[in-house]
């Protein structure tokens, strides 16, 4: 079922599912105050660098 799951979804949407948790985290981290906005910046980066990954 699995393998199946990988055939159907293309490597967008794969991305995605992955990255969009990512990036609501580091919204919400990014209320913090002092060290917020730069923790999301991190994961934002790496967000973006994983959408970059040709699956």
């Amino acid at each position: 079922m699995p393998l199946l799951a990988m055939l159907v979804l293309s490597s967008c949407v794969l991305t995605k599912v992955v990255t969009v948790p990512m990036r609501i985290g580091g919204a919400v981290i990014s209320i913090v105050p002092g060290i917020g906005e730069g923790i999301d910046e991190a994961i934002d980066s790496a967000a973006d660098t994983i959408d970059t990954i040709p699956i």
